[in-house]
């Protein structure tokens, strides 16, 4: 008896010191750490919004020629920070470093990035708080990575859903955000990090939850543009067309971006005079066109429901491509994807404005998704994010329209990095 005891005893305690085994789902310990990493990303998110709403708003006090002398001092200050803290690099240099350095993010530019950030961001430049978030919340998936010995494609995955989660709680579109985290690696094989898939829903919803809390968010559309009634079953092609005018002004934005990053690099001189130069002519451009100033996210709205000129248009399009492509070549820090979004909406408006019979919803979504489409490359998600953000629910004009631009964007992508890698 004594023996069968201990026999059992022995089984039992076998059996205790095995894992956990949830073998009636698909569920195992990574998702607690991807659910970490979203609450993670939400609270920075919310957190960096709260500041960036704080230094707006105190910013914002400054109109008319004062806009000048404050863009400029906020470029100086941007560029100093750069100088003395460290260069935090740009998106090129987080697509480099997910794709070809194993998936690490240095969380030690993080400072960096977020102080020159939150002054050129908050100080009315043309760069939305998109690409300071993604790397700040991707390099809390590099360390929480390292910290639980992660690996290979296991290290790669938690960058990117850390990614995700950032992006995801400025759109408030955790399925848009975590396609764009993969998609915007390289515009051609985003398959090849189908890993990441999962890692990214779960770290994105919970980011977007914690977001919302924190910022007290609405439910809805970001952007409110006049409900779309499907007229003719071959909108489509419309589509197509709009977004072949708004392609074109992909390629002049990538072209101006060029020729400026070539003119500052003639210069050779230190970031802080680059920057200071671009603050200025920035501040040039937002006292003339007021509404070129910030990157868009509550601009988008007063164009759109305001009563502009056909010329007045036309200007705010220019100066505002013109401001896109300053701001992000004079080392100033942020994203450009919510002011291409208002470039292209301000084309929309243009196209309205001629063909007046046209839809105006049709017009917009159209331009604003092949805009992003062709300097990013990110065709699925930037549909999927102009869903979202406006409302939109019929996919197939905004589909057409993203892979319009996808399919014409120049052959050399503006990321440079979604390139393959040169051996």
């Amino acid at each position: 008896m004594k023996l069968k005891r201990r026999k059992k005893i022995f089984k039992y305690l076998n059996v205790l010191d095995q894992p956990i085994n949830f073998t009636p789902f698909v569920f195992n310990r990574m998702v607690f750490l991807w659910a970490l990493l979203g609450i993670a990303g939400g609270i920075t998110a919310g957190a960096y919004w709260i500041v960036l709403e704080y230094i707006t708003h105190w910013l914002g006090f400054f109109d008319g020629w004062l806009v000048i002398p404050v863009m400029a001092l906020s470029g100086l200050l941007a560029g100093l920070i750069i100088h003395w803290i460290g260069d935090p690099g740009e998106i090129q240099l987080i697509v480099n470093n997910i794709r070809f350095k194993d998936g690490k993010l240095d969380p030690r530019n993080n400072t960096s990035m977020i102080l020159s950030s939150l002054l050129c961001v908050g100080s009315g430049g043309s760069l939305g708080p998109e690409a300071p978030l993604v790397q700040v919340t991707g390099s809390i998936g590099s360390w929480m990575g390292k910290l639980f010995r992660l690996k290979g494609e296991d290290m790669r995955s938690l960058s990117i859903a850390g990614m995700a989660s950032g992006f995801t709680a400025l759109f408030g579109a955790p399925l848009g955000g975590s396609l764009f985290s993969l998609e915007i690696l390289h515009h051609r094989y985003a398959v090849e990090y189908y890993k990441a898939i999962i890692p990214a829903f779960v770290a994105s919803s919970f980011s977007y939850v914690i977001f919302a809390i924190i910022i007290q968010l609405g439910i809805g559309p970001t952007w409110n543009i006049p409900s779309y009634h499907l007229v003719d079953k071959f909108d489509f092609l419309y589509a197509v067309l709009f977004a072949i005018a708004a392609t074109i002004l992909g390629w002049i934005f990538i072209l101006l971006a060029r020729q400026f990053k070539l003119a500052f690099s003639m210069l050779k001189t230190p970031i802080y005079i680059n920057t200071l130069i671009g603050g200025i002519l920035l501040g040039c451009i937002s006292y003339y066109y007021p509404i070129t100033r910030y990157f868009g996210h509550h601009q988008i709205n007063e164009l759109v429901s305001g009563s502009f000129t056909l010329e007045l248009l036309g200007a705010i399009l220019l100066f505002k491509i013109l401001a896109i492509a300053i701001t992000v070549t004079s080392g100033w820090r942020g994203g450009f994807i919510i002011p291409l979004f208002f470039s292209g909406a301000t084309l929309g408006l243009i196209i309205h404005s001629i063909f007046p019979s046209v839809s105006l919803s049709l017009t917009i979504v159209s331009c604003m998704a092949a805009i992003n489409s062709c300097v990013t490359r990110t065709p699925m998600s930037t549909t999927i994010l102009i869903s979202t953000l406006t409302g939109f629910t019929y996919f197939i004009p905004i589909l057409f329209a993203s892979l319009t631009g996808y399919f014409l964007a120049p052959r050399i992508p503006f990321i440079k990095s979604q390139m393959e890698e040169e051996k």
